[in-house]
């Protein structure tokens, strides 16, 4: 590690001393990691369980009016006080800050270790300086996941995770530390300004890892695909069909022969990795027919099923990454999370609206669109779809036929002379049919969860 350079000190070069310290030079060895946390912990300390006093009870005389004031309002309600506990988590150490509901400073408590261990033996440690306080925890969701909640949550504990998109930030606010994030953290979640995430469950977390598996080889595939075609186009090599990447295009890359053999060499390399990702592709389509039966949310799918261009992947996707569709309060609340609502600025008296925003889960957007795309054509129930009906409520079926029609009339009407590009058509289709899985997905209950069984030695 290099050291700041630190100009010398005014004095030495003949200049007349300001006033404050001296600057000091940065040390050439950094502290470790459990060497920071001690030093660390050294600014929040616990107070003893027996000289706590009720920091209500201290505040209310307060000569601050804004500190009585809060603390005036928790009384006449009644709550219990909380303590709000922000935690940035990283993978090898977690900053600490704690808001008590009671005030309205933020203590910086320090440093721990990244384990869960730590995180519960955190959580005793305040619960015991603070008995009849209920502990409340947040972090930021990342690369973490959400083991960390959910171990939080089955110790009785409350804990939410926060969308990083959602957090309000300062324009002018140029500095970013640990300890700062944590503050931020404790101090919205007590103003109630972070917007919590869904949690899904374990199993359902699972089947969502699948479908993003074979998203991601999709991804791969597609890229293949064109660092394929980019190549040919370099050698001069056009496919005259119409249609790539069918068995007629197959049997022409068979035919193809280059020049030199290192590019023979690459280029059956490119096809092999564009095989291969097809073998894989279909490996996963299997493998997610075969989990969907088994899964408690497979009334759902089947429900979803009965629209148009919502086939058993494409509901398996919505399904996985939505999750329980009860939790949207409305049908807009979907479309707004999926992204699919118009970017709008207004002024005064000029109000304009852009494209949509392209906010929360891109994977679900994308399914959307490709789903409701299916739907230009003029409404019917073909044998494919009538075979996924089989055996539906009747208002599922009519709502799916409403969607049909309801979306092919809009289409019309977004694509007349002089109006909007299919592909915003696309789009607009895809928040209609939003408010149709949305309704949809209501009307059907997921299969109760079974509970495990116990574990006990055989007779």
């Amino acid at each position: 590690m290099k050291a700041r350079k630190v100009s010398a000190p005014r004095s030495k070069r003949g200049l007349r001393r300001a006033s404050g310290a001296e600057p000091q030079v940065v040390g050439l060895t950094p502290q470790t990691t459990n060497e920071r946390r001690t030093d660390t912990m050294k600014t929040y300390i616990l107070r003893e369980p027996n000289s706590v006093e009720p920091q209500v009870a201290r505040l209310l005389a307060t000569p601050d009016p804004q500190t009585a004031a809060l603390v005036e309002r928790i009384v006449a309600t009644g709550r219990k006080p909380a303590l709000y506990v922000g935690l940035d988590v990283h993978s090898d150490s977690i900053a600490v800050s704690l808001a008590p509901s009671d005030s309205t400073e933020v203590r910086r408590y320090g440093l721990i270790g990244g384990t869960h261990d730590d995180v519960l033996q955190l959580a005793k440690k305040l619960q015991a300086a603070h008995p009849d306080t209920g502990l409340r925890f947040c972090y930021e969701a990342g690369p973490h996941g959400y083991p960390l909640a959910r171990c939080l949550r089955a110790h009785g504990y409350d804990c939410i995770l926060v969308a990083p998109s959602k957090i309000p930030r300062q324009p002018g606010d140029r500095v970013k530390t640990n300890r700062r994030d944590a503050d931020q953290l404790a101090r919205l979640y007590r103003a109630g300004e972070l917007t919590a995430i869904y949690v899904p469950d374990p199993q359902d977390e699972a089947v969502r890892d699948l479908i993003r598996a074979r998203y991601q080889v999709q991804k791969q595939q597609h890229r293949a695909r064109q660092q394929l075609k980019m190549f040919l186009l370099r050698q001069n090599i056009r496919y005259a069909g119409t249609k790539p990447w069918t068995l007629k295009h197959l049997r022409f890359l068979a035919t193809v022969k280059l020049p030199f053999a290192e590019q023979q060499f690459v280029f059956q390399e490119m096809v092999h990795v564009i095989t291969e990702a097809g073998q894989r592709l279909e490996r996963y389509e299997k493998q997610i027919a075969s989990v969907v039966e088994g899964w408690r949310w497979q009334p759902v799918v089947q429900a979803l099923m009965s629209l148009r261009g919502v086939a058993l992947l494409t509901g398996a996707t919505l399904v996985a990454e939505l999750g329980d569709l009860e939790r949207f309060a409305s049908a807009p609340q979907l479309m707004s999370y999926l992204g699919l609502c118009p970017g709008e600025h207004t002024t005064g008296a000029d109000r304009r609206q852009g494209g949509i925003t392209k906010l929360g889960n891109g994977i679900a957007r994308k399914a959307m669109i490709e789903a409701a795309w299916n739907n230009r054509t003029p409404a019917r129930i073909s044998r494919t779809v009538l075979a996924r009906q089989e055996g539906l409520p009747k208002a599922v079926t009519e709502a799916a036929w409403n969607a049909q029609t309801r979306l092919h009339q809009r289409y019309k009407h977004l694509t007349g002379v002089g109006r909007k590009k299919s592909q915003v058509a696309a789009a607009a289709l895809g928040r209609e049919l939003a408010g149709f899985v949305w309704a949809i997905g209501r009307m059907v209950k997921p299969q109760p969860v079974k509970p495990e069984p116990l574990k006990g030695k055989a007779a």
